[in-house]
């Protein structure tokens, strides 16, 4: 495939500089183009550096809010700061609102924070396609920081758990049933529980239930539990701290084997359903739907449709 101007200028961009090139690769990154992997490969020497912290949690806990502060304290450092802000996709149009870009708008003008709003589109567990690629492109840009807010819109977003080096679950007392929100799942992503708007009543009452459901686990070191009033900035340097001291001890060679084992799974999975043609998929979907065709037949036909387009192309 022959190169555009886009692409040329892109390749020899510094990115660390320049705000609109690397806007302009996000978009492509974003859009799953070819040019975008490309990219990717051309900068992957350069990643390894940012430590990507998750934040995830159900609906009005305050993951905005507490990216928000979190944002001013890492800027405070010194430190730069990307932000991948994940939001929920329309199941009819696509579409999302794209909220971040109001809640977090105090951090646009400054040069050292990369702001991304991305749409689900459809894929499942709290990230967007392309979240992963996207965390590279910031990494290779010298981001130190990047924080990824999933979408929040329930108790099942695992995928951060493998993308993130460590992952902040929020939850505030008063959101429903305590109990059946920590079995739900989302306990096990957990590197450090954040209990937000402590200020609340409930707010005991959900730390007791957090400790007795670790006591039920035969883990040596129970995730550390903190207090937060992140509109408040209230707890947040403690916070930091503890996230400083837990992405120290994840940072070992057998950690980063784990993540990129499970990064690779989900880019592979991503790379072949991009290269199968919703016809094909369709096809296949009315035959195992009239019972013509079982799924695992239907798997193995599509499987030999992306090895034989692959043969082709």
């Amino acid at each position: 495939m022959q190169k555009t101007s886009q692409d040329r200028d892109l390749a020899s961009a510094d990115f660390s500089r320049d705000t609109r090139a690397l806007a302009r690769a996000a978009t492509l990154i974003e859009s799953q183009t070819e040019s975008g992997r490309k990219l990717i490969s051309s900068l992957f020497a350069k990643t390894g550096r940012a430590t990507l912290i998750g934040v995830t949690g159900p609906p009005g806990a305050g993951k905005s809010t507490l990216v928000d502060q979190l944002v001013h304290r890492l800027r405070a450092r010194g430190n730069k700061v990307g932000v991948i802000a994940v939001d929920p996709s329309s199941p009819y149009t696509n579409g999302a609102i794209l909220g971040d870009r109001i809640r977090l708008g105090d951090h646009y003008s400054d040069p050292g924070v990369f702001i991304r709003s991305m749409a689900t589109r459809g894929k499942l567990g709290g990230l967007a396609r392309g979240t992963i690629d996207l965390s590279l492109l910031l990494d290779a840009a010298g981001f130190d920081v990047i924080l990824i807010e999933t979408v929040g819109v329930g108790q099942d977003e695992v995928d951060i758990a493998g993308v993130a080096d460590l992952t902040l679950v929020l939850l505030v007392p008063g959101l429903g049933d305590d109990v059946q929100a920590i079995k739900a799942g989302i306990m096990e992503v957990a590197d450090v529980l954040v209990i937000n708007k402590a200020d609340l009543p409930g707010a005991d009452r959900l730390e007791e239930e957090l400790r007795f459901m670790q006591s039920l686990t035969n883990v040596s070191y129970p995730v550390p539990i903190l207090r937060v009033i992140a509109s408040q900035g209230s707890g947040l340097e403690g916070l930091l701290e503890q996230v400083d001291a837990v992405a120290k001890e994840r940072k070992t060679e057998a950690q980063r084997c784990e993540t990129w084992s499970w990064r690779l799974r989900e880019m592979l999975r991503e790379s072949l359903l991009s290269e199968l043609k919703p016809a094909d998929l369709n096809e296949h979907a009315a035959l195992v739907a009239s019972r013509q065709e079982d799924p695992y037949e239907a798997m193995e036909q599509l499987r030999t449709t992306l090895l034989r387009q692959r043969e082709l192309g």
